[in-house]
């Protein structure tokens, strides 16, 4: 075996240690992985064009790369803002978290649309609506949500104070990680107190920049060396159409407590009326046909990988996902070269297996495979 090939099959480096909430899109597990498909090529700058809570940017600049986190979600960018564009050490912003944290409970807002009574155990409330988070708690986030906005912080500090309060909110919330349903009973973690801390940011030398996006106009404008990208992919059960606006949707109150915007809400749980399926629809989880006879979906993945302006991509893409194993590598070989592919089987514990040419066409069919193509370009 000669020495290239030994290297695409070295074991993943251990990833270093990152901070976000539960997230369904979550690459937290697939990071070592990336990593280490990120350390094949020769890359320098990095375009991240799905950052999400961005645990993959994070990564990167951990690892000495400089990151371009790219999002469409204006929490993600609060997140970017907090850990990529960071000029302090933690201790700096120890008395900002202090004071938020002293802050005495009022009613306000937040409280009255979505903090509800223990009753017993029950989150069903006298409006017969479930509730993300017990009134204790929804009577501290009103508060200091009003407290951010009336301390007028630089850019850098109120993104660290809110991506503070959105990682306590997360712990103490009763849901399954999202925001489009509500659990029937209180969680355990809902009877805790909201508690703010420091953020875990890090200062590194490197220019990082944090972007809210269309990714179709971003890919070809910035200069990277290698691009990864997670898009948002739909079911592919026909019988049970994805909703478009996923991400839109279940994270709806991240995005408003980081504008306090006090959006028109709608339906049991309380959505904001621009993450409705008419106004926020997402191309890579349509499950249309395009006159072409192709998902959608896939002619999104064939657009976007034309249109980027960098050597090297790297793609995450799912078994589960609209695009059939064919028609996506398909789309691969048409915009360049397959140089690896690496599976994983989420419900083996994220086992990895380095794969060469198309092996991996026949593992597609299989439930829960996530799949990693690193590509050179045409």
């Amino acid at each position: 075996m000669n020495e290239a090939l030994c290297l695409f099959k070295d074991a993943p480096a251990e990833a270093p240690p990152t901070e976000g909430v539960k997230y369904a899109g979550s690459k937290l597990k697939l990071i070592p992985h990336i990593l280490q498909l990120v350390a094949k090529v020769n890359a320098r700058t990095v375009l991240d064009g799905f950052s999400g809570t961005t645990r993959v940017s994070q990564a990167l600049a951990k690892r000495g790369y400089r990151v371009l986190s790219n999002d469409v979600a204006v929490w993600s960018e609060v997140f970017g803002t907090c850990y990529l564009l960071n000029d302090k050490q933690p201790a700096a912003y120890c008395e900002l978290i202090e004071h938020l944290n002293s802050l005495a409970p009022v009613d306000g807002w937040f409280t009255e649309n979505y903090g509800g009574l223990p009753n017993g155990g029950c989150a069903a409330q006298i409006d017969g609506l479930k509730k993300p988070w017990q009134i204790h708690n929804t009577r501290k986030l009103d508060a200091i949500r009003e407290e951010i906005e009336r301390l007028h912080l630089s850019p850098l500090d109120k993104a660290v104070a809110l991506t503070s309060l959105i990682l306590a909110l997360d712990q103490v919330d009763s849901t399954l990680g999202h925001f489009a349903s509500y659990l029937r009973d209180w969680s355990p973690r809902s009877y805790s107190d909201l508690v703010l801390k420091v953020p875990k940011v890090f200062v590194t030398q490197d220019e990082h920049r944090v972007f809210r996006r269309d990714i179709f106009d971003l890919a070809p404008m910035v200069e990277a060396d290698l691009a990864y990208f997670d898009p948002p992919y739909g079911s592919n059960n026909d019988k049970m159409p994805p909703s478009r606006v996923r991400y839109a949707s279940y994270y709806h109150l991240w995005t408003t407590i980081c504008l306090y915007d006090r959006p028109a809400l709608f339906g049991k749980a309380k959505r904001r009326q621009d993450t409705s399926d008419k106004t926020a629809s997402c191309v890579f989880e349509d499950f249309r046909r395009s006159e072409s006879g192709r998902y959608i979906a896939v002619d999104a993945i064939d657009r976007l990988l034309r249109l980027t302006n960098t050597r090297w991509v790297i793609l995450s893409y799912s078994s589960g996902g609209r695009a059939t194993a064919d028609e996506l590598n398909r789309v691969l070989a048409e915009n360049g070269k397959i140089l690896d592919v690496v599976e994983l089987d989420y419900k083996k514990n994220v086992m990895a297996d380095m794969k060469w040419t198309n092996e991996w066409l026949k593992d597609s069919e299989q439930p829960n495979r996530e799949f990693l193509f690193l590509i050179e370009k045409s």
